[in-house]
């Protein structure tokens, strides 16, 4: 009987390890897998392809006038690089430098780069503080997928929003993380939602706030962003100092500041439970809305090239995931124009 006993334990034991060993091997060849997946498609995705725009290796710095930079979607070995282009010749060739970014935005000579490199079984996500050299200062972690950046204008203070949860404004399971960080003081507000909010002239607290689209006004203390909770959608004006946000109006989703401080583009729902979005310039002074002549659904933040023209991207039609920056007036007139074929994330210098 021990001698039976024993033989069962052993035999026991033996299927274990083989079982052990099979599902060691199984997810091996699983990663193994994922990561030359992802390779391939990283190695189809450097391909340059006919009619792609001429991309060079060269220069950047965020001291440059009179240029435009932006994140290259072109096929090709600078593809996700920073690039730029003068801003009186969009559609020329354009200069890549070796900082390749999800998101990038940068003013006075101060830069955020938002970086997502994938992994085996989870993905990295960072934030880089540059300087006009495109050095990195600092280098924070972040809580979840990139999705918006902002400098302030006079570079002192930079924002950024990721997905904690979901992987777009569209998902009816999202959640967002909005940090902004003082680049003198190196202090960082890890999340808006420590603000205190005041919806409709009354204090508010509630659990499913959420914050994303900061964009700064010139007095390196106010700023406007998108407040979400019980499922509407909000614009806020917000106080640094007092750590505080106020309502504006509803429906508006990440807004941008114009250069002269008295208008806001944003994009804004058309019909509640669509996924469409049409790009609107707010009047501060009057809360009067006035909609852009483009007619395409705009999920982006908007970005002034001037007080008179707006940017944003469009996904590119034939390319899974790519887009294109276009222009159009912010008074309502002209039509959209394409402004640079493959690229996002545009900040004039």
């Amino acid at each position: 009987m021990t001698t039976t006993a024993t033989g069962n334990q052993m035999s026991s034991l033996r299927r274990r390890l083989i079982v052990l060993v099979t599902a060691v091997l199984l997810l091996t060849g699983l990663g193994t897998g994922v990561v030359l997946h992802a390779a391939a498609r990283a190695d189809r995705a450097d391909r340059p392809r006919s009619g792609d725009p001429a991309v060079s290796a060269g220069k950047l710095t965020l001291d440059q006038k009179r240029r435009l930079t932006f994140v290259n979607a072109a096929a090709g070995p600078h593809r996700t690089a920073v690039a730029s282009v003068p801003s009186t010749d969009p559609g020329g060739g354009r200069t890549a430098s070796d900082l390749k970014c999800v998101r990038f935005y940068a003013a006075a000579g101060t830069g955020v780069c938002l970086q997502s490199t994938p992994g085996v079984l989870r993905q990295s996500n960072r934030a880089l503080l540059l300087d006009a050299d495109l050095r990195t200062r600092r280098t924070f972690p972040l809580a979840g997928t990139p999705s918006r950046a902002r400098v302030s204008p006079s570079g002192r203070f930079v924002a950024w929003t990721v997905f904690v949860s979901g992987e777009s404004y569209s998902s009816a399971f999202f959640s967002t993380r909005t940090s902004v960080l003082d680049t003198r003081t190196m202090r960082l507000t890890p999340s808006l939602e420590t603000f205190s909010i005041v919806l409709d002239g009354k204090p508010y607290h509630a659990s499913d706030v959420n914050f994303w689209g900061v964009t700064f006004a010139s007095d390196d203390d106010t700023f406007y962003a998108t407040l979400n909770t019980a499922n509407k959608t909000y614009l806020v004006r917000g106080s640094l100092s007092r750590q505080s946000v106020t309502t504006l109006i509803q429906n508006v989703e990440c807004p941008s500041l114009s250069p002269d401080g008295t208008r806001v583009a944003f994009k804004k729902r058309i019909l509640s439970r669509t996924d469409l979005w049409h790009e609107y310039v707010l009047d501060l002074s009057t809360l009067r809305e006035t909609a852009l002549a483009e007619h395409h659904s705009v999920d982006d933040q908007a970005t002034w090239l001037d007080n008179d023209t707006v940017a944003y991207a469009l996904p590119t039609n034939g390319k899974v995931g790519g887009t294109d920056l276009w222009s159009v007036p912010a008074d309502g007139t002209g039509k959209p124009r394409l402004l640079i074929a493959d690229a996002s994330s545009p900040a004039p210098l």
